[in-house]
């Protein structure tokens, strides 16, 4: 028998969520043929036993179990553990999913019918997270994203605009970009892969329903990445794909943010910035800004202006919904095109 769709579960020391997690696997309600990818990766705790049990289970129930891992030379982390795990399946789709999480009962129904109108799309989907109150902001801006903004979006400090463990897709789609980087902790592989999606021409799509429960814990692999790490990705992102097609734009916000921004910029990018623009008036009266650390001569001395007398194109380096609406309000008073006369940097 075909396997339609392979869920693909990297485990490391995941004893803890391990149970609930298989077990929202176990409960889906999908009616066609999937199998469980299992590659555990040097766990030292119980969860081999759990997967173990587990897949007893999962075989009961008509579910095929592949399951390999390693004890040597300590965990190789998990862009290593999901690139075994794809090795090893043999589904259509890929369902990629984190040991400490859960899915509800139709995420592989619902992002597979997404994902056969989208063959070309990483598949997301909204979510819910575990504790509740954890990281709202972020759960409000990634849930609340435009068809447009998945795609416009994808340079601000939140990371993938869908989410890695709702990521849904062909296995074409991710043999086209070929792997997740392997280097291990500290790596933003998830990232890393989008951007490379990204420039394959890969498309973005979200099923606007909470198909997830996303778990926030102090273990969270995102906490091993600097954000130094992410703030390089990101801007080589922005300057390879946007900058390189701009020969002039202002940056929005004379603020430590957008001073950092034109200070990571290539010299060729740097010179390409017109003014900052900003609303507090001490920046505007000072009247530009001075790169002192500059090797150019004389320093190069960027105008500072009042955000209603900025040319587009912009990047903004203000952060999104932490002003009480005001920075909205003023972005919008501006009548500008998402995606063509600006881009979310924060």
């Amino acid at each position: 028998m075909s396997i339609d769709v392979s869920v693909i579960l990297p485990v490391h020391n995941a004893e803890q969520w391990l149970d609930e997690c298989l077990q929202s696997i176990y409960n889906q309600d999908y009616s066609g043929a999937f199998e469980v990818s299992i590659y555990n990766d040097h766990s030292t705790d119980s969860s081999s036993f759990l997967i173990e049990e587990w897949s007893k289970r999962y075989e009961k129930k008509g579910i095929t179990v592949v399951v390999s891992g390693s004890t040597a030379r300590g965990p190789h982390g998990v862009g290593f553990a999901r690139n075994c795990a794809i090795r090893q399946s043999s589904g259509k789709f890929l369902c990629f999913l984190d040991a400490d999480d859960v899915m509800s009962n139709e995420r592989i129904g619902k992002q597979h019918a997404a994902a056969l109108q989208h063959r070309d799309a990483l598949i997301g989907s909204q979510f819910t997270r575990i504790p509740h109150d954890s990281m709202e902001r972020f759960t409000k801006w990634a849930n609340s994203l435009s068809r447009e903004q998945l795609l416009t979006q994808i340079y601000t400090s939140h990371g993938p605009t869908v989410i890695m463990p709702t990521w849904f897709c062909s296995r074409e789609v991710f043999d086209r970009v070929g792997k997740f980087d392997e280097t291990g902790k500290g790596t933003p592989e998830d990232l890393i892969f989008f951007y490379e999606h990204m420039k394959c021409g890969g498309d973005v799509v979200r099923v606007d329903l909470p198909l997830l429960m996303y778990r926030y814990h102090p273990h969270c692999e995102t906490f091993s990445v600097h954000e130094d790490t992410i703030w390089d990705l990101r801007i080589q992102r922005l300057q390879d794909s946007v900058l390189t097609r701009w020969t002039s734009f202002t940056i929005w916000s004379a603020g430590k943010q957008g001073r950092h921004f034109y200070r990571s910029l290539h010299s060729e990018n740097q010179e390409k910035v017109t003014a900052f623009c900003d609303v507090d008036v001490k920046k505007i009266t000072k009247g530009c800004y001075t790169y002192e650390d500059s090797k150019q001569r004389p320093k190069p001395k960027v105008p500072i202006v009042h955000f209603s007398k900025a040319k587009p194109p912009l990047i903004i380096c203000v952060k999104q919904d932490l002003t009480g609406g005001s920075f909205e309000q003023n972005l919008a008073s501006l009548g500008l095109t998402e995606g063509t006369d600006y881009f979310h940097f924060g």
